[in-house]
């Protein structure tokens, strides 16, 4: 526990700082996170990708609700053209959400699920159904926002994404998490933020290479520094501890940085790197904490005292043309610049392309691939994981082309039709490292080791939120062959999920403190608490 109370601590006494210098600064400014399972996100990212509204933070998810308001706000021009209707809904929706200052949200429902795992192109658990609840509490002072949401979520046990140690437990045993729970102080200039929330790095659609949400949400400190045309941003998180081969306890840390520099309004591009460290005792550590130092040459290259495993990477966006954008987020693990011949580089890489299709559609195309040796390494505790779980990939040696359709229905429902191939060889990334060899016969092949499971999936997802009732859906029909790595074996299956939860609200405004305006300086909000 040295680390986090080490990280703790620095957060909170910048955050502390940051927040006496700003407080009338930033009043207008502060605003939780969106979280990644508010069923309004399909909706802003159809927006987002047709070019109707701006992307308030290109490649780097979640983003506040007053980012989202602002863009929203910019856009609201033509309420009753294309998808101006959607935006105009969208924007009554934030202000009504920005301008209290303290909310509780409780919701309860249930999931309906043919496998536990949320990553349907891979199996894992059986099929059931479980009841959900949560309670969400927010608060505004000033420039600090505070955040919490505790959820009780059954479906968890048989998940083999979910860290727990209950995994032989009775499918009925009642199971909770954390959805959310972070303290964050705002400014014009950015915000620092400590607690419990999901990230991802990369673009839509698919788990970033540095830090996605693919294993729940993460604990740990943020930083993000905007100040154009540069945004710097960073994330350390303290990982859990895993024994090595004489049966210590190995403490492990993980650091993330990225700076953007944005080049013209049509086109940015970013330099991110991520260093795991991992040492018994091994504490927090500030050389690598430092997100204005490349720790790949000052660390990796130089210092060389703490075992570490570093991956370095860039990411590209570009707008195309108004209606249509493109970004890339290319990775290196490794690179072996003598012996050629033992074929150990490691890479991943995702491409993406969005836009509009006519006056309300959009589309998404995306092609991913991660090598075979990605993400692991000669240590099993320097692997690009926690508890066994991907911290940004969850699976290595494979390969993915998606196309999206996105079809919105009225103003608060989108529909989603998906096309996937999938190419999954079986290179997994707790697997040992493979020992290197001098002859080609003990070379490992840098992608699609051995049998290779080939899966097509068409499928259709839904979401949105009507009065109480938040709903998300996804069917799909499988065609697998080589099903789990075994040769000649196809199978056909249906996969999907359904949940569906109803919502009590009540919000209020704290004794003293001035109503917030919205981004075009209005401060009127709906009366009322239903939804």
């Amino acid at each position: 526990m040295t680390e986090e109370r080490g990280a703790a601590g620095l957060c909170w006494s910048t955050a502390a700082a940051l927040a006496l210098a700003t407080v009338q600064a930033a009043a207008a400014q502060t605003s939780p996170f969106l979280s990644l399972d508010d069923t309004r996100y399909p909706l802003l990212e159809h927006l987002i990708a047709r070019g109707d509204i701006d992307d308030p933070s290109p490649m780097i998810r979640p983003f506040r609700r007053s980012d989202a308001l602002r863009v929203l706000v910019a856009a609201d021009t033509a309420p009753g053209r294309g998808t101006g209707a959607i935006i105009h809904e969208l924007r009554e929706q934030f202000t009504d959400d920005t301008v209290w200052h303290w909310r509780a949200e409780a919701r309860a429902g249930g999931t309906l699920y043919t496998q536990k795992r949320r990553d349907l192109l891979h199996l894992g658990g059986q099929r059931d159904w479980n009841y959900y609840a949560d309670l969400g509490l927010q608060a505004v002072v000033g420039p600090v926002v505070a955040v919490t949401r505790p959820a009780i979520e059954p479906r968890l046990i048989g998940d083999p994404d979910w860290p727990n140690n209950a995994q032989d437990v009775a499918e009925d045993n009642v199971t909770a998490r954390l959805i959310e729970g972070y303290i964050s102080a705002q400014a014009k200039i950015g915000n620092l933020t400590y607690g419990q929330l999901d990230w991802n790095w990369g673009p839509v659609g698919i788990p970033g290479i540095p830090l996605s949400n693919y294993g729940y949400q993460r604990q740990g400190a943020s930083l993000d520094f905007k100040v154009k045309p540069i945004r710097l941003t960073a994330l350390y998180t303290p990982l859990q501890r895993e024994q090595d081969s004489l049966g210590q306890f190995v403490n492990r840390q993980y650091f993330v940085h990225r700076l953007e520099g944005e080049f013209s309004r049509r086109f940015r591009l970013a330099l991110w790197e991520g260093i795991l460290i991992r040492g018994v005792g091994q504490g927090f550590d500030f050389a690598y904490a430092n997100p204005v130092a490349p720790s790949v040459v000052t660390n990796a290259f130089g210092i060389g005292t703490t075992p570490q495993n570093t991956i370095i990477g860039v990411d590209i966006d570009w707008v195309l043309s108004r209606r249509s954008r493109f970004q890339a987020q290319l990775a290196l693990d490794d690179f072996w610049f003598n012996d050629r011949h033992m074929k150990q580089d490691r890479w991943a890489f995702t491409l993406s392309g969005f836009g509009a299709l006519g006056s309300r559609l959009g589309w998404r195309a995306l092609y991913t691939q991660v090598s075979s040796l990605a993400l692991r390494t000669f240590y099993p505790e320097e692997n690009f994981t926690d508890a066994d779980v991907g911290i940004g990939r969850n699976f290595s040696d494979q390969d993915r082309a998606s196309l999206y359709v996105t079809i919105p229905v009225r103003t608060r429902w989108l529909v989603t039709p998906e096309l996937t191939f999938q190419r999954q060889g079986e290179g997994r990334i707790n697997d040992p490292y493979p020992p290197l060899g001098p002859d080609s016969t003990q070379v490992t092949p840098m992608l699609f080791i051995g049998v290779v499971e080939k899966t097509y999936r068409v499928s259709i997802g839904v979401a949105g939120r009507q009065g109480p009732l938040d709903l998300t859906a996804d069917a799909g029909f499988h065609h697998v062959t080589n099903d789990q790595n075994v040769p000649g074996v196809t199978a056909n299956r249906f996969v999907g999920r359904i949940m569906a939860t109803l919502g009590w609200r009540k919000r209020g405004r704290f004794q003293g403190e001035r109503v917030k305006p919205d981004s075009a300086g209005s401060t009127t909000a709906r009366s009322g608490v239903p939804y």
